[in-house]
């Protein structure tokens, strides 16, 4: 099963609990400040999903075996929950949703879209296994060296939690020839028929560009009750660029 990090609630939980898959690359440690605001009133789980993380390494990245593992997750805490996916981890909800709506009550899809993207996040994969781990014993130095292949700041920051420094030697808590194998399913969409009743909230950043006009038909078409919300000033990562405002937008969503 998944790797699951538990924020329980401070207050006796009134609402079912929120499970958080997160995007390519990410972990669930990396939601742990949003999860943590979230768990006011519900039990939040935050997963590593399959290939990053804690959690095991398999030989596929596709949508079906992604929704598999969260479906393994419900069933473990009793059935039942609201779901918030982001990027990839989005898609991963929604299949789950499409496929097996009774285990999901609302849903969260933050920045991505039931569509196949263009884009290929390979290059930032043969940058972190390029990148000359000896003798790195901070994430600075790491940073450093990783400077000379990903010039964004914010992205080295993002990939460099992923970079287990306890390791002898420093190591990738990515399975990144898998994910390499897997790009084109993962950027992509498996077509998935199906259609989810339930209240959905389709959450995206202002500056991004992953949500566009022409996506609202095939969205509406699957998820019909689906809303739509841009938070101002966020680009992909809304949650990090924009967490208190991510916060209140996601808990009013749900509690409504």
């Amino acid at each position: 099963m998944l790797t699951t990090i538990l924020h329980p609630a401070r207050q006796p939980a009134l609402s079912p609990p929120l499970l958080i898959a997160h995007g390519l690359f990410g972990l669930g440690r990396n939601w742990g400040v949003v999860a943590r605001r979230l768990a006011d009133r519900r039990d939040v789980i935050a997963v590593d999903m399959r290939n990053h993380g804690l959690s095991p390494r398999a030989a596929t990245q596709s949508y079906a075996d992604m929704a598999l593992d969260l479906a393994e997750v419900i069933g473990s805490l009793g059935g039942g929950v609201d779901l918030l996916g982001h990027s990839m981890g989005g898609k991963a909800a929604m299949q789950l949703a499409l496929t097996e709506g009774a285990l999901v009550r609302r849903l969260v899809v933050a920045d991505i879209a039931p569509v196949a993207y263009g884009h290929d996040q390979s290059p930032h994969i043969h940058a972190m296994r390029g990148l000359d781990l000896t003798g790195v014993t901070t994430r600075g130095e790491a940073d450093r060296r990783l400077m000379a292949s990903i010039p964004d700041p914010g992205l080295r920051a993002f990939f460099l939690q992923s970079l287990d420094l306890k390791a002898t030697p420093p190591a990738w808590r990515l399975n990144l020839d898998v994910l390499e194998a897997e790009m084109a399913r993962i950027v992509g969409w498996p077509g998935t028929e199906g259609r989810f009743d339930g209240p959905t909230l389709f959450l995206a950043g202002s500056e991004s560009q992953y949500i566009r006009p022409e996506h609202r038909e095939p969205i509406r078409a699957q998820f019909p009750a689906a809303r739509f919300a841009k938070l101002l000033g966020a680009g992909h990562w809304l949650h990090a660029d924009k967490p208190r405002e991510f916060e209140d937008t996601v808990r009013a969503f749900l509690d409504g």
